[in-house]
């Protein structure tokens, strides 16, 4: 699926609210923007039997105290059980998500710091990490060159 169709089917699987299908809209740049910088239009998401996105704890090497919480979007199905051990685990399964939707989900993952987008099949040492803050500071400015700040609840993420 393209990344209109993707931006589409948010917009059409979105509350009918009166606001959520038109902040779609409104952020779409953005959504866009970040996932064209990206090699795949969708992405292995390991997920537990409650549908939750499987989260990982990293340590700073230098400072073990400094952690963070990322999600790992994997290229491949393959990519996924080479990767760890949870590719094998019967608790574990991979989702195929569409790169639009991670993007977007990212915003409302509160304990989530960052999604890593590991790119290259078969590599699983190097990615492109996006951050949760930054994104979120993108659509804000987005939101604000719109116009539309102010008819968000202040509740919405």
């Amino acid at each position: 699926m393209d990344l209109q169709a993707q931006i589409q089917s948010l917009i059409d699987d979105a509350p009918q609210d009166g606001i959520t299908p038109q902040l779609i809209t409104a952020i779409a740049p953005v959504l866009e923007a970040i996932a064209q910088k990206l090699r795949h239009t969708q992405y292995y998401i390991l997920q537990d039997l409650e549908s939750r996105w499987v989260l990982t704890t990293l340590s700073n090497r230098n400072n073990p105290q400094v952690e963070k919480h990322v999600i790992y979007a994997f290229p491949t199905l393959q990519d996924v059980s080479m990767s760890s051990s949870t590719g094998l685990d019967p608790q574990v399964t991979a989702l195929s998500v569409p790169v639009t939707h991670i993007l977007f989900q990212l915003m409302a993952l509160e304990p989530v710091d960052s999604i890593v987008f590991l790119e290259i099949p078969g590599v699983t040492d190097n990615g492109v990490e996006v951050r949760r803050d930054e994104l979120q500071q993108l659509m804000q400015q987005q939101l604000r060159q719109n116009s539309f700040h102010n008819q968000i609840p202040p509740d919405i993420a």
